[in-house]
């Protein structure tokens, strides 16, 4: 298996798995993706719901990742995913658990079992497995630059602490996350972890990542990294939670399931693109958004609109206040023909230039329905709070507002797409007990294994919006 840059011209050098797994955004400013999609079909499905029936999730994560990873022995890969894949991490040997709500057509896939209750550990375990194995295999070390604007940061945390190969510095927008989500990062008092919390909001911290990137010397000699989603190999660690999902709600290798998903930078969903286009019988992929609904849009116009910082509302569902899907582009790619050219015009010149670019007229975006599957809505706050409340009350169910995002959207689409619709949980409430409180009434108790988190000392460093000060923070610590 090979990869290509999304920006990178007919005859660019390919590049394996274990090399964009250590560097993360290509040197051409795009992200990587397969050459060419590996196809599955009615046998490999069959034997997959065998494989997970009988020898669980992690047996089942070797075989999908096979089909991407040819560069790590197949025994190597397996004890991999074994350890990042644990009951004792996972809270259930069953990993990633299906519940239906009532009796109707929405099901819930249950993604935040992990160590810190959101769906990111689900690739985050994964990848901090895949960095220890490579960088000891090369005698190496990594410094991770992250951003996050809630849960992509203490899932990478705790997935990298402790790894003396593995230096992590993530940046947050300052004051936009939760106590909860402030807390489980901030707490850490690992020698390897370091959070800076900058002025400005997740889009200016991603925007500090790629600044940071985009300079080769600095990024070559300090051995930058990347754990947020536009590293290739946490996006297909979500493939694997798609490929299970299904087979816990279908019983014939012929099942249609849609999938309702909240999003922001579009990472979650556009695991679900590609799982469709290996051939995993996916009707509809239902990308809901909330107030920062760029996405929504573009889906619905074709016109995709970058939004200022001043522009990005603080919402009771804080992951999603992302006005820039840094994973977008992996889906233009595919959109337009894999045309590199014209992607790197639209992400590069366009945007730079205009702030927007337009596809309501093309062909391309006429078929986005048809071929792809895509569909979206949106969601506010009082949407959040009506679906928490309902669904706590009426079916003993309770999720986060996140969640609630999607579960809101999926109801708009019941009766038009195929059923079951399953709606990919974000986090656990316990993350966000303030909006839980305002639905339903009612004080969460923290989970024991939770208990300690909001009593731990913090540490962290403030930082004004500026790479430089970031690189020289760096270069101080390492």
């Amino acid at each position: 298996m090979r990869y290509v840059s999304t920006r990178g011209l007919p005859g660019s050098p390919a590049a394996g798995f274990s090399d964009i797994l250590l560097e993360g955004l290509a040197a051409d400013g795009g992200l990587y993706l397969p050459a060419e999609y590996p196809q599955v079909d009615a046998a490999t499905l069959m034997s997959w719901r065998n494989v997970l029936a009988t020898q669980g999730y992690p047996a089942l994560a070797h075989q999908v990742l096979s089909l991407f990873v040819d560069d790590i022995p197949s025994d190597d890969l397996l004890g991999i995913c074994q350890r990042a894949y644990t009951a004792e991490k996972f809270a259930s040997s069953s990993i990633v658990p299906v519940e239906r709500i009532g009796d109707g057509p929405l099901w819930l896939g249950h993604l935040s079992n992990g160590p810190t209750a959101a769906f990111k550990d689900m690739a985050m375990q994964l990848l901090g497995e895949l960095f220890a194995y490579e960088l000891g295999r090369r005698d190496d070390h990594l410094t991770i630059l992250g951003a996050t604007s809630g849960d992509t940061g203490s899932s990478a945390e705790y997935a990298m602490r402790g790894h003396e190969r593995l230096s992590v510095f993530m940046l947050t927008p300052k004051g936009r996350m939760t106590p909860f989500q402030q807390a489980q990062m901030f707490g850490l008092q690992d020698a390897n972890i370091h959070n800076i919390a900058l002025d400005g909001v997740f889009d200016d911290c991603q925007d500090v990542v790629k600044a940071v990137n985009a300079d080769a010397e600095f990024k070559a000699k300090y051995h930058i990294g990347a754990v947020n989603s536009i590293n290739w190999a946490r996006l297909v660690a979500q493939v694997v939670y798609y490929v299970a999902i299904w087979l816990r709600v279908t019983t014939t290798n012929d099942q249609r399931v849609s999938f309702a998903v909240p999003t922001g930078n579009f990472g979650d969903i556009c695991a679900g693109h590609v799982a469709r286009e290996m051939g995993l019988p996916i009707d509809t992929l239902i990308l809901a958004t909330n107030e920062n609904n760029v996405l929504h849009e573009f889906f619905s116009t074709g016109r995709y609109r970058v939004r200022a910082s001043s522009e990005v509302a603080a919402t009771s569902s804080p992951s999603m206040d992302i006005s820039k899907a840094s994973n977008f582009e992996r889906f233009v790619f595919d959109l337009l023909g894999r045309d590199a050219a014209r992607v790197a015009d639209l992400f590069g010149r366009q945007l730079s230039e205009n702030g927007f670019f337009d596809l309501s007229g093309t062909p391309e975006f006429k078929r986005i329905t048809e071929r792809y599957g895509f569909v979206s809505g949106t969601s506010s706050h009082a949407d959040r709070l009506q679906t928490i409340r309902g669904l706590y009350f009426d079916n003993g169910v309770l999720i986060d507002p996140h969640t609630a995002d999607g579960v809101h959207v999926a109801h708009e689409w019941i009766g038009r797409v195929a059923a079951p619709i399953v709606v990919l949980e974000t986090a656990l409430p316990v993350k966000f007990a303030e909006t839980i409180k305002e639905a339903i009434e009612v004080d969460l108790e923290i989970p024991p294994r939770f208990a300690e988190v909001m009593n731990a000392p913090r540490r962290v460093v403030d930082m004004p919006n500026d790479p430089q000060q970031v690189k020289d923070f760096i270069v101080r610590t390492s």
